[in-house]
């Protein structure tokens, strides 16, 4: 205990020393970590953000893999940082020297309990690539196959250890004396961070996520995924099937090589939405290196250390923001936002729709070629980031995904357009959600939550009352926006009403077909025929309610 204390707090002091090093003492002094200095004088208003950017980096880079991956984190999350420090923060290189071949050795044959020498029949000392936290040798296995062998970095699970603990106090602190902390959840966003980082730490996670794309793509044979070879993995040591290819972004050698990059861009951008809007899980990191072009424009995706998944809601929310947005729609996205449920309680709707609108008139009537996607997103969140508003992170990793992608894109062939390559997914997840099978399941399944609620009402509303009794009833009642929430009241009342209204008349209509039924006559009333007037108008009483709530967007 007393050793992981002094550890935890030798690792602060690193921490500190390197934020003073690059002259951000007057922010830690803010954060109340520090002592004021008299050489700071710059108040915090006229401080240049891009200069904070850089200093940032620089300190984040210094202090290793958990600072780096966590800034490259931000550097997506423009809902949360500004974008003149995210664009720096993007700048973070997670390349860093390599360790010794020894030591390379020595982790292989303590985690695979065997000479490296009876393991593979080749094994290349060095490294093709190097990060901050792994490195990857070209070997043979004894079998023949040439595989690519990931090796984490020695000693490098307690660092991270300390640095994750640490991060998490310093969120509890500024929950705890701060307005902005508590506002965007600091602690959760700290935890969310650190499972993430803990999954990248374990190389079986990131094979069985290769594994899974591998699956989704199993009938596709223009997209290729490294086979992983179990038996020489652990959590330490990954060793997956070797694919030789040209990098997606070295358009001189593709070209010497006769390939067709419009259609690599188009097999691209189609295999990533096709792993977004259809399966919900995709590769979180679509950069150059992590993509290579094989013979006959086959792509192949490496590194799944970092994914993305996205809920049917999400991908349904995904899809209305980008239709939405084609349509300089700024109502039906305030609308998204608000079934996402991220606005917050003093949102000031007219200014967001505004700043909306705005951003909807940038992109008016301009040809989809035109429009990138990423950089839309990014001005989104740019624009939420203004209003507090904080985007789902696995929001934020598609965005950054996307923006990513554009760039390799643009590289592979400036035409294409992403924006029109996806409106057909977008529109088939609309279709989806309003298709009346799947209305029907919907309702069904509300159903049944409302069913729930219901039965437990009774011992509820018991409970209130026993609670009003004893005095301890309290109310927190907030007048912001009541006109807008009276009205939204009233269409919910109305459209109550008009439910309870048909099916009364549908259960009527109902009675007097039993009951002709079994009289064997029809039912005449003034010469009329009631059970096919009133089947009409049940009818169209049915239509109009279903029109009614396709039309209000709403499910």
């Amino acid at each position: 205990m007393f050793k992981n204390k002094l550890r935890h707090s030798k690792r602060m002091q690193e921490i500190i020393n390197a934020f003073v090093k690059n002259g951000l003492r007057h922010f830690l002094f803010r954060l109340g970590l520090t002592k004021q200095d008299s050489a700071d004088t710059d108040p915090i208003d006229q401080v240049n953000l891009q200069d904070v950017g850089v200093k940032l980096r620089q300190a984040l880079q210094e202090l290793g893999p958990t600072f780096i991956k966590l800034g490259q984190i931000a550097s997506t999350r423009r809902d949360l940082v500004p974008p003149e420090i995210s664009i720096e923060l993007a700048k973070l290189q997670d390349h860093v020297a390599p360790f010794p071949f020894e030591q390379v050795k020595e982790i292989i044959e303590y985690e695979l309990d065997a000479p490296i020498e009876e393991l593979f029949s080749t094994f290349d000392p060095e490294p093709l690539a190097t990060a901050s936290i792994g490195q990857v040798h070209a070997a043979r296995l004894p079998s023949g196959e040439q595989v690519a062998v990931k090796v984490q970095r020695p000693n490098i699970r307690p660092v991270v250890d300390t640095d994750l603990s640490i991060l998490a106090d310093f969120a509890r602190f500024l929950e705890a004396n701060t307005d902005w902390a508590e506002t965007y959840h600091l602690r959760d966003m700290i935890d969310e961070f650190s499972s993430s980082l803990t999954d990248e730490l374990d190389y079986r996670i990131e094979g069985r996520n290769g594994e899974r794309i591998a699956k989704q793509f199993a009938e596709q044979p223009d997209i290729r995924i490294p086979a992983v070879f179990w038996d020489y993995s652990t959590n330490k040591v990954l060793t997956a099937e070797m694919l030789h290819g040209i990098k997606a972004n070295d358009v001189q050698q593709l070209d010497a090589e006769g390939y067709d990059r419009g259609l690599i861009a188009q097999r691209i951008v189609d295999s990533m939405f096709y792993q977004v809007l259809e399966m919900g899980f995709f590769h979180g990191d679509p950069h150059p290196g992590n993509i290579f072009i094989r013979p006959g424009n086959i792509i192949a995706y490496m590194d799944f250390g970092m994914v993305g998944r996205l809920t049917d809601e999400l991908k349904f929310h995904f899809a209305s923001l980008i239709v939405n947005m084609r349509n300089g729609d700024s109502d039906g996205m305030i609308d998204t936002f608000e079934e996402m449920g991220i606005l917050p309680d003093d949102l000031d709707l007219r200014l967001f729709k505004r700043d909306l609108d705005t951003l909807q008139t940038k992109y008016y009537d301009v040809s989809l070629n035109e429009i990138h996607l990423g950089a839309i997103f990014m001005e989104l969140f740019q624009v939420a980031y203004h209003h507090h508003i904080q985007i789902p992170s696995e929001i934020s990793i598609l965005g950054k995904a996307i923006l990513t992608l554009e760039g390799l894109i643009s590289e592979l062939d400036p035409e294409f357009s992403i924006m029109k390559a996806v409106e057909p997914y977008g529109e088939k997840l609309m279709k989806e959600r309003y298709n009346p099978l799947n209305f029907a399941q919907d309702s069904i399944k509300q159903w049944m939550e409302n069913y729930q609620i219901l039965t437990h009402l009774p011992k509820d509303i018991k409970d209130i009352t026993r609670t009003i009794k004893k005095g301890k009833m309290q109310l927190d009642i907030n007048l912001k926006q009541t006109h807008t929430f009276l009205n939204r009241l009233d269409q919910i009342s109305n459209r109550l009403s008009f439910s309870i209204i048909l099916l009364s008349f549908s259960i009527l209509m109902v009675g007097v077909i039993i009951g002709s039924s079994i009289a064997g006559q029809r039912n005449l009333l003034w010469d009329l025929p009631v059970i096919e007037i009133g089947s009409i108008i049940a009818g169209l009483m049915f239509v109009f309610l279903l029109y009614r709530i396709f039309r209000s967007g709403k499910m």
